[in-house]
């Protein structure tokens, strides 16, 4: 299981931090290799920010076998909460200037973050002042960052914006609310048609639909609030991020299931379903606007998990 990083000791976190430090370098020649031919300068760039990163794992390594020996544990990302996970180069099939810039400030953002926590963890000046000026060091790269985001404008790419503020927002309002939506949208439908068409009353099928989404929107809730202290991701404070989860989660159940109100069934039944498709349609909208994927693709992936967890509720509440 993952380990929470106020639980990791001195050794696992220079361990940590050397294991970042290479995949960082990394995903740096990845970047360089693909605009060698297209973009040599900026390949360049990339290049020296690569054999920088070099630089800084060794004098982690130095440090580690100063203080700990020669036997350095591999602690990777995918071993400690609240690290975001970098997408693989070699999965982008296509890659411009401005994913790059994106990418990268993504990756400084979280860098810097990691060993400025760090550095506070530490009871050794000299480890501790090593942290700290390799926090300053990733925060030099956020003028590479600007450098490439310069060249993608000059370039008719994209308009200047200020991405930072919209990849924070992002993180701790649109994520946690879009996975709450459409778990609420989703995964009560089951329950409430089941029991909509077990009993074709719209009394029986409002209650299990309260019990059903209020239910989700606490789980939800938890859930998320519990997943990352938000430190190192940035997600911002779980009590927050795990509110607006929860309640976009109840909202998404109980869309559906208000109509229920209504004493005649089958009118209630038919705004309920009504209802679900302009949710549906609502998911897919904030997936593309918010997280660039395709309308079409959103909107396909969204109605297809919808219809079939409708179906399920029909052929059980039928049965």
């Amino acid at each position: 299981m993952a380990k929470r990083f106020s639980e990791l000791t001195e050794p696992e976190l220079l361990a940590l931090a050397i294991s970042l430090e290479e995949e960082d370098g990394h995903i740096y020649g990845d970047f360089a290799e693909r605009f060698r031919e297209s973009y040599p300068s900026t390949a360049d760039i990339l290049v020296k920010m690569q054999k920088e990163e070099s630089v800084h794992r060794q004098s982690l390594i130095d440090a580690y076998r100063a203080r700990f020996g020669e036997h350095i544990p591999l602690i990777q990302r995918s071993d400690v909460k609240g690290l975001l996970r970098n997408r693989p180069v070699w999965l982008m099939q296509t890659l411009t200037v401005a994913q790059v810039r994106k990418q990268i400030g993504e990756m400084e953002l979280q860098s810097r973050r990691f060993y400025e926590a760090a550095a506070k963890r530490t009871t050794d000046a000299v480890t501790r002042k090593l942290l700290g000026d390799l926090a300053v060091a990733e925060a030099d790269h956020s003028e590479v960052a600007r450098w490439l985001e310069a060249k993608s404008i000059a370039s008719g790419a994209r308009a200047a914006e200020d991405r930072s503020q919209r990849r924070i927002f992002v993180l701790q309002v649109v994520q946690p609310g879009l996975a709450g939506l459409m778990d609420g949208s989703v995964s009560t439908l089951a329950p409430l048609f089941a029991a909509a068409f077990a009993t074709h009353s719209s009394r029986d099928a409002l209650l299990v639909g309260l019990a059903a989404s209020v239910g989700a929107g606490i789980s939800m809730g938890f859930a998320e609030a519990l997943s990352d202290d938000g430190v190192l991701s940035g997600r911002g404070r779980p009590l927050v991020r795990g509110t607006v989860c929860g309640l976009m989660t109840a909202a998404g159940g109980l869309g559906h299931t208000f109509p229920f109100m209504i004493a005649d069934f089958h009118t209630a039944f038919t705004l309920s379903v009504c209802i679900v498709i302009v949710e549906l349609v609502i998911i897919a909208w904030i997936r593309q606007r918010f997280m660039e994927t395709s309308f079409l693709a959103a909107a396909f992936q969204v109605i297809v998990g919808g219809i079939l967890v409708f179906l399920a509720g029909l052929l059980i509440g039928s049965s």
